[in-house]
C-alpha cells in the first residue's frame, strides 16, 4: 500500500473550473460534488485553545539569533556536493548520501563523537569513512565523499561502491540488482539534473501543481534507488518523466463490452456519469468498433502488453483492438504513472510496469474497489462531517475506473486504469510535501535549493522576522491544516492514511503559507479492525473486495511510519539539514502539538509519545529482499526495523 490544509473546499465546479473536458453541469460525487480547492478565509484557523499553534513561533526559540543563518553548512570547509559543477558527480553524491542514510537509520547508527561517521564493513576487511557535514535528529543527515579506511591513495567511494560494499554485508543475493539499480538511479539524476541547470524555472503561466510534480529531481532522501526505471531507453525517459518536463498522447485500446470491467460514482447532479463518458471527450475523433470502449493507456504499457499471451489472445479473440496513439498530450506527474493534463477534470492513473522504487507500477483490482469504496463512505455524511471540522482539507478522489476480464471472468493485469478527480486549477498552489523539500536548481542561484528554503528566506525578507521564527509558524500552522485533520480521521472514522511526503499536498497561500492541504492515493488507506461495525454500519459490505481492515496494532506502526516518521520528522529534517532551522526546536513544537491532540481520540499522538522506539520502514533491507511492495499481505509487503524516537531523545 502507499498513502494535506488548503484553502476552503466548498461547492460544485464552475465549467469554468471543470475546463472544456468534462460533460456540462455541476459534477459532483454521488449526492455532492468533489470541492475545487480555493483560497478561502478559513486561512488563520488556529487548533483549539492549548495546541500549539496557538503559541507564538518566537516562544519556541530559546535563541532566535543562532537560527539567522541560511543557508549555512554544519561543518566549514566543506562545500555541498550537490553543487558540484558535474551533474555526474553531483548526482553520485546524492545517490551516496541516500544509502549512507539508510545504512545509518537501518542500523540505528549512533552520532558519531568527531566529523567523521565510521561504518565497519566486516564482510570486505575494511570501513567506510565519511564526513559529517550535518547529523539529524531525525535521520535527514548530509555527508561528504566517502572514503575506504587504510587506503588513504585510493580515489573515494562512489555510490555504486557502497552499493556493493553494503550489499555483501547482508549475504543476499539481491545485492547485485541492487548495484545494477544504483547505477541507474544516478545516471539518470545526472540527466535530470543537466537538464534542469540548462532551464531551471518553469515556463511563464505554467500550471503551478503540474510544476511541483516535476520538481523531484532526486527522489526520496533515504531510499537506495529513487530514481531508477528499470525499463525504459533513454529517448522512452525523455518523454515519460515529470522530472524531464515530459509528456505524450495517450495509447488507447478499444475493448468488447463483454470484457469490459468498469464501475462509477461520479454524479452530474443526480445522475450517474460512467468512467466512459468521463473519458470521452479525450478519446474524441478514435474511430471504436461497434459494441466497443475506449481503453487509455501508457504508450509504454501498451507496448509491452503486446508480449503477454493473455493479450494477445484477447486481440486474436477480436475482443481487444489497439487503436494507437491519440488525442492531447498528457504529463507525468511525480509517481510517473499518474498523468495530468492542465484543465482537464480528471486525472489517470495509469498501469506501469516498469520498476520505480520498490514495485512494478501496475494497478490491482483491489486498489481500484478500495478508491471507489473510500469515495463512497466518504458520502455517507462523513466527508461532510470532516469539511466542518477541518475546511481545508480533503481527499482526492478516486471514484471511477476501467479495467478487462478474461473471457472467463479473470482480472487481465497491466490494463486497469484509474479516473481521479482533479481539484486543482491552474493557479492552485498545490505541492506535495516531497517536492517542496527537494533540492533542484533554481533560477539566479548557484547550488541546489528546494522551495522551502525559497519560501521561508522570502517572508523572512518580508516580514522582517528570523528564518526560525518563519520555519516555527510555518511548521505550526502546518501541523494544524494537514496532520491534525489525518488524526481526526483516524479517531473519527478509524481510517488511517498512508499520508507520507509524496502523497501528502500542502496548498500555498500566495505568500507561501500553508493554508490547506490533500491526501491523494486509493492504494494507502487502513480500515481499523477495531471499528469494522461502525464502518459497516455506514457502509455495508465496506472492505469485502477492497481488502483494506487491518489489524489496530499494524494500522499503528503503519501511520506511526507514514504520518510521523517520514511525513513530519522528514519535514523537520529538511528543515535542519538545509540550514533553516534547529530540528530539537521543532521537535518540542511537535510534542506539544501531539499533547493537545491526544484528547482527539486517535492512538497516534499518544503512541509517539510515549513509545521509546518506533518501527520504520528499511528501503535499503526492502531492496535487498528483492520485495515488491505492491505485492502480498500488508504486514509483510516491506522490511521494517527499529529506530530510537528522535521525541523521547
Amino acid at each position: 500500500m502507499n498513502p494535506t490544509p488548503a484553502p476552503e473546499a466548498d461547492g460544485p465546479l464552475t465549467s469554468q473550473q471543470r475546463g472544456q473536458n468534462l460533460p456540462d453541469g455541476p459534477l459532483a460525487f454521488e449526492s455532492t460534488s468533489v470541492p475545487r480547492q480555493k483560497v478561502g478565509p478559513q486561512g488563520n484557523r488556529r487548533t483549539p485553545a492549548g495546541g500549539p499553534a496557538d503559541a507564538s513561533p518566537e516562544d519556541l526559540l530559546d535563541a532566535p539569533d543562532a537560527l539567522n543563518s541560511l543557508g549555512r553548512l554544519d561543518a566549514p570547509g566543506l562545500l555541498d556536493p550537490l553543487g558540484h559543477p558535474d551533474p555526474l558527480q553531483a548526482a553520485d553524491a546524492a545517490g551516496t548520501e541516500n544509502l549512507l542514510r539508510c545504512w545509518v537509520r537501518e542500523n540505528d547508527l549512533p552520532q558519531p563523537k568527531g566529523s567523521t561517521l565510521r561504518i565497519p564493513l566486516p564482510a570486505s576487511g575494511t570501513a567506510l569513512l565519511a564526513p559529517v557535514i550535518h547529523w539529524s535528529a531525525t535521520g535527514w543527515h548530509r555527508f561528504g565523499t566517502p572514503t575506504l579506511e587504510n587506503a588513504p591513495g585510493a580515489a573515494s567511494a562512489d555510490a555504486v561502491t557502497v552499493a556493493a560494499l553494503m550489499g555483501r554485508e547482508t549475504c543476499r543475493n539481491a545485492g547485485v540488482d541492487m548495484v545494477a539499480r544504483v547505477a541507474d538511479s544516478v545516471r539518470r539524476t545526472a540527466d535530470f539534473i543537466a537538464d534542469r541547470r540548462r532551464e531551471p524555472a518553469a515556463h511563464p503561466g505554467a500550471d503551478l501543481f503540474l510544476t511541483a510534480e516535476q520538481s523531484l529531481l532526486l527522489g526520496h532522501p533515504l531510499h537506495p534507488t529513487p530514481k531508477s526505471r528499470e525499463g525504459l531507453s533513454d529517448s522512452e525517459t525523455r518523454l515519460y518523466s515529470p522530472e524531464l518536463r515530459g509528456s505524450f498522447p495517450l495509447h488507447w485500446m478499444a475493448v468488447d463490452r463483454s470484457v469490459l470491467a468498469t464501475a462509477s460514482s461520479w454524479t452530474q447532479g443526480e445522475r450517474p456519469v460512467s468512467a466512459e463518458e468521463l473519458l470521452a471527450p479525450h478519446s474524441e475523433g478514435l474511430r471504436l468498433p461497434s459494441g466497443t470502449t475506449a481503453l487509455p493507456l501508457h504508450p509504454w504499457q501498451a507496448a509491452e502488453l503486446k508480449r503477454r499471451p493473455e493479450v494477445a489472445a484477447l486481440c486474436d479473440k477480436g475482443l481487444l483492438h489497439d487503436l494507437g496513439p491519440h488525442g492531447e498530450e498528457w504529463h507525468p506527474t511525480s509517481s510517473v504513472r499518474t498523468v495530468h493534463r492542465p484543465g482537464a477534470g480528471i486525472m489517470l492513473k495509469l498501469s506501469l510496469g516498469v520498476r520505480i522504487t520498490n514495485s512494478r507500477r501496475e494497478n490491482l483490482r483491489k486498489e481500484l474497489h478500495r478508491g471507489a469504496e473510500v469515495h463512497r463512505l466518504l458520502s455517507t455524511g462523513l466527508g461532510d462531517q470532516w469539511q466542518k471540522a477541518h475546511p481545508g482539507f480533503d481527499i482526492v478522489r478516486d471514484p471511477a475506473w476501467l479495467a478487462v476480464d478474461a473471457p472467463d471472468g479473470s482480472p487481465v493485469p497491466g490494463l486497469d486504469v484509474m479516473l481521479r478527480h482533479n481539484p486543482f486549477g491552474p493557479a492552485d498552489d498545490a505541492v506535495c510535501i516531497a517536492g517542496l523539500t527537494a533540492p533542484r536548481p533554481w533560477p539566479g542561484r548557484s547550488g541546489m535549493h528546494s522551495r522551502l528554503a525559497e519560501i521561508v528566506s522570502r517572508l523572512a525578507a518580508r516580514t522582517g522576522r528570523t528564518p526560525g521564527a518563519v520555519c516555527a509558524e510555518w511548521f505550526l500552522r502546518y501541523l494544524d491544516r494537514v496532520v491534525l485533520p489525518v488524526l481526526w480521521f483516524d479517531a473519527t472514522a478509524g481510517v488511517a492514511l498512508e499520508a507520507h511526503q509524496q502523497n501528502t499536498l500542502v496548498l500555498l497561500d500566495p505568500d507561501g503559507w500553508p493554508v490547506g492541504g490533500r491526501y491523494r492515493d486509493n492504494q494507502g488507506y487502513y480500515f481499523r479492525e477495531s471499528h469494522r461495525a461502525a464502518l459497516e454500519q455506514r457502509l455495508p459490505g465496506i472492505g469485502a473486495v477492497s481488502d483494506t481492515f487491518v489489524s489496530d496494532a499494524v494500522t499503528d506502526e503503519r501511520l506511526a511510519y507514514y504520518l510521523g516518521i517520514n511525513n513530519v520528522f522528514g519535514l523537520i529534517g529538511a528543515f535542519g539539514s538545509q540550514r533553516l532551522a534547529e530540528e530539537q526546536l521543532l521537535l518540542a513544537a511537535f510534542r506539544r502539538f501531539l499533547e493537545a491532540a491526544v484528547p482527539l481520540g486517535s492512538p497516534l499522538p499518544a503512541y509517539l509519545l510515549g513509545t521509546p522506539q518506533l518501527r520504520c520502514k528499511a528501503n535499503l533491507l526492502t531492496r535487498l529482499h528483492g520485495l515488491d511492495e505492491l505485492v502480498g499481505p500488508v504486514d509483510t509487503q516491506s522490511v521494517y526495523v527499529t529506530i530510537a524516537n528522535p521525541l523521547r531523545a
